[in-house]
């Protein structure tokens, strides 16, 4: 019985790190894709983007992106880029705790404790 729960976590294990893979991939193309049309409105409109004027909050972002502003689509490819690792953190959360290894998994919840953390002192600082 331990030989066939031991090739189902295996098998558990391979599927997790093939996902995790996969959102790597889909992240970082999602990311290249809208910045590459934030680029091309910014050809098209004439913008700037070393000015230091482009949206930072979520609102602004969101209104910016509601008007097809070039500098809110392509906050959202670089939101969409730094989000990319922070989700591999959390599928790797799950993958340790299907590991059942729980040092793993309190060590990679600090990690995404810290990040959010840093996200939240980027945002409001």
């Amino acid at each position: 019985m331990q030989n066939r729960e031991r090739d189902q976590m295996h098998e558990e294990t391979k599927y997790v790190e093939l996902l995790i893979g996969r959102i790597m991939r889909i992240g970082v193309i999602a990311a290249v894709v809208v910045l590459l049309i934030g680029l091309v409105l910014m050809l098209f409109q004439g913008g700037n983007y070393a000015t230091g004027s482009q949206p930072h909050r979520f609102g602004t972002i969101f209104t910016g992106l509601l008007h097809g502003q070039a500098d809110a689509v392509m906050m959202v490819g670089l939101f969409l880029l730094i989000l990319t690792p922070v989700l591999r953190v959390v599928v790797s959360i799950y993958a340790f705790m299907v590991e059942h290894d729980r040092l793993y998994v309190w060590i990679t919840t600090v990690v995404l404790v810290i990040l959010a953390v840093a996200m939240v002192i980027g945002y409001f600082g």
